[in-house]
């Protein structure tokens, strides 16, 4: 397909959402008098464009699908005029060519039922869900006969509180410091996502406090791209074991992520961390 037939396309297309949407939308939605005598159900063109700030021919010829160029700040607008989720918000920036202003993410505190159904069935792979904050919002048995989440109190499962105030964490990692550092360094990447979210903002503050190792870290401003890799932990019964670790990101738009172990040495060694998990 040819470059001009694939602009002409997605302006049909970008032409026939923004139609839909505005039908869909009532006066009374939009903080409008209904009026009488409409012959279409929805907002009028005029309407649309008065409330997303623009002439009323320059939004025609959009919805026409006339090749003309919108701005991303335009497009916001409007999807707060047509009242778009952020699925069809993404829909309407990849339809008009415009890169995808970033959000400001929030921190989700919840997670789908099947979600904990998926790290239930593995029993033999320490697996657990992680919010922006790196709340630990779910686990399975193996996780937990790893890292011991069910004894901490909900505010205080925390990784990275757990990482510089859990005497059996800091033990757990070995060795501790370049692995934290690492980590911490993971985490910051997250916490410039959610500029606004004072949790995030509380959760460095109160470690500050608490923790002597973690304010001369966290002033490093390291920021390490990869969450996947080798983790050395100490197991008494095992001693030094190496797993391999990464993570999936399983609801993109609440930023929840699954964080997965795998044992990395021999089938021997394999069997006998599966048995101790097991056990």
């Amino acid at each position: 397909m040819t470059a001009s037939r694939t602009l002409t396309r997605t302006r049909e297309d970008l032409a026939a959402f923004l139609r839909k949407h505005r039908e869909k939308i009532a006066p009374e939605e939009a903080g409008l008098p209904r009026g009488r005598r409409r012959r279409t159900p929805g907002l009028r063109r005029e309407e649309v464009a008065a409330l997303a700030g623009v002439g009323l021919t320059w939004y025609t010829w959009l919805e026409q699908g006339r090749d003309i160029s919108v701005s991303a700040t335009f497009l916001d607008n409007l999807s707060k005029t047509l009242k778009l989720d952020a699925a069809e918000r993404r829909h309407l920036f990849l339809l008009a060519h415009q890169r995808l202003p970033s959000e400001l993410a929030k921190t989700w505190c919840s997670v789908p039922p099947l979600v904990q159904t998926l790290i239930d069935d593995l029993p033999t792979r320490p697996a657990y869900i992680l919010n922006l904050r790196w709340d630990v919002l779910a686990w399975n048995t193996a996780a937990d006969k790893l890292f011991n989440f069910s004894a901490h109190s909900p505010e205080r499962r925390n990784m990275l509180w757990l990482l510089f105030t859990d005497p059996a964490m800091r033990q757990r990692l070995s060795p501790w410091e370049a692995q934290v550092s690492q980590m911490l360094s993971s985490f910051r990447r997250d916490f410039a996502r959610a500029t606004q979210d004072p949790a995030m903002d509380e959760l460095v503050e109160e470690l500050t406090k608490v923790s002597p190792e973690f304010k001369p870290l966290w002033k490093n401003q390291e920021v390490n791209a990869p969450c996947q890799g080798v983790r050395h932990l100490y197991i008494e019964a095992l001693g030094d074991v190496a797993l391999e670790h990464t993570t999936l990101t399983v609801d993109e738009e609440r930023h929840l992520r699954l964080v997965y172990y795998a044992y990395k040495r021999g089938k021997d060694e394999a069997r006998i961390f599966n048995e101790w998990i097991m056990a």
